[in-house]
């Protein structure tokens, strides 16, 4: 599943290619015709993102909630666009771009009190000028679940998927199995604004990468991560490789049905 920086690339994305247009509103799929015909050549007014959450404003009042899920895709194109396959949800176009979504989770028309209520049951999101650090302090602070699950937990805040979650640990050197209410008030606002600045990072380089700079495959002379997520990390999908910074082997473990990745020697209990 795409992690916060994704869609809010995406939403940037959109914005570039269709903001202030009135494209052309398809869904060749048929799942969300009816809608898609309430919206073909209505301005696109705005664009906006809230941790896993994509939105797209149509006439300052009409929204399409779109959500990937595990599956979703997207996909921008040139004008003339090309026929779309039967597995298009959503196709927008105009006189210079064309842009497709498959197999989301979520598409839907909703409207503004609608979308307030997505807002409103979303945790904060590092990437968002509107997030309360203090919101999502306050609930781990009266945790006893982990620190691991309460970064995934949407609720508490938004946008973090099991990469961010990894890695931010690792940097500040926090078991993951400490329980939230352990965590230190100093601690939380370090990884609050390291967040903020890797996933800032993140939509900038469409990539995640979160070593530092001695850490590197040039600095430490060693080959660059192969890996379909790609990006330079120190911990996730590293089972059993050594630690970039002490050498220890990389642990995983099942966590809330997803994989956990740390260092025990950075990551001491």
């Amino acid at each position: 599943m795409p992690e916060g920086h994704t869609i809010h690339r995406l939403a940037r994305d959109y914005a570039e290619r269709f903001r202030g247009t009135a494209p052309l509103v398809t869904s060749p799929q048929g799942k969300f015709s009816d809608a898609a015909e309430l919206l073909d050549g209505a301005e696109l007014t705005a664009t906006d993102a809230h941790g896993k959450h994509l939105f797209l404003g149509f006439r300052d009042s009409d929204w399409v909630h779109i959500h990937l899920g595990l599956f979703g895709k997207v996909a921008f194109g040139p004008a003339p666009a090309p026929p779309p396959t039967d597995t298009v949800r959503l196709r927008l176009v105009n006189d210079t771009a064309y842009v497709d979504l498959r197999g989301p989770t979520t598409c839907a028309l909703i409207t503004g009190t609608e979308k307030r209520a997505v807002h409103d049951r979303l945790g904060p999101d590092p990437l968002r000028p509107d997030a309360d650090p203090g919101a999502a302090q306050e609930r781990i602070r009266r945790s006893r679940t982990s620190i691991a699950a309460l970064l995934m937990d949407q609720k508490t805040i938004a946008g973090v998927g099991n990469v961010y979650r990894a890695e931010v640990l690792f940097r500040h050197g926090i078991d993951p199995y400490r329980a939230g209410r352990d965590i230190t008030p100093a601690e939380w606002d370090a990884i609050w604004a390291d967040l903020v600045t890797l996933m800032r990072d993140g939509v900038r380089d469409n990539r995640i990468d979160t070593v530092r700079p001695e850490h590197t495959p040039e600095a430490m002379g060693r080959p660059p991560r192969v890996d379909d997520h790609g990006g330079e990390v120190y911990v996730y999908r590293r089972t059993d490789m050594p630690c970039h910074v002490c050498g220890t082997g990389i642990r995983t473990a099942d966590l809330a049905a997803r994989n956990l990745f740390w260092c025990p020697g950075c990551q001491p209990a």
